[in-house]
C-alpha cells in the first residue's frame, strides 16, 4: 500500500505545494508545530535515507537549501530545524523517508529539543574505523 506520501505525490490527496521538481515534493504540514512548518518529501518511496538513491537523496539536499531560504523569507523567522527520523524507533510516523523545516520564532514556538549527551565511547577510535569502511564501501 503506497504511503500517505505517495498519494500526495500521486495527487490523490491534496496538499499545499510550495516546491517541486523531478526528485522531489515539498509542502505544508497539515500538523503544524509552528507557522511555516514545511514537510519536503522525495518521490521515491523509501523508509530510511540509506536506502535511497544517489540521484533522490542529491536533489533533497538541493530543495532543502531552496526550500528552507523560502521558509525564511515568507515568515520572518530566523532560526529553524531541520528534523528527519528513520524507523519506528526513531519516532518516524510515516514510512516514507521525509524531512521537517520547522521555523523557531522569538517566542519560543517551534521544535523543543532535549539532547541527552553521552561521553564518547572508549572504542571510538574503532568505531570511527569501521563507520569509515562502511562509507567508502557505499561510494
Amino acid at each position: 500500500m503506497p504511503s500517505i506520501f505517495t498519494r500526495i505525490i500521486n495527487g490523490e490527496i491534496p496538499c499545499h505545494r510550495v516546491y517541486e521538481d523531478e526528485h522531489v515534493i515539498a509542502f505544508l504540514d497539515i500538523g503544524p508545530v509552528s507557522r511555516g512548518h514545511v514537510l519536503v518529501v522525495p518521490k521515491e518511496e523509501r523508509v530510511r535515507l540509506d536506502q535511497l538513491s544517489d540521484a533522490s537523496a542529491a536533489a533533497l539536499g538541493r530543495a532543502l537549501r531552496i526550500v528552507a531560504a523560502a521558509v525564511v523569507k515568507a515568515t520572518g523567522c530566523v532560526d529553524y530545524n531541520v528534523l528527519q527520523n528513520n524507523g519506528a524507533a526513531a519516532h518516524q510516523a510515516v514510512m516514507h523517508v521525509h524531512f521537517h523545516i520547522i521555523p523557531k520564532y522569538a517566542d519560543g514556538s517551534g521544535l523543543g529539543v532535549k539532547w541527552n549527551a553521552g561521553s564518547a565511547p572508549a572504542d571510538a577510535a574503532e568505531l570511527a574505523g569501521e563507520i569509515a569502511a562502511g562509507a567508502r564501501q557505499a561510494l
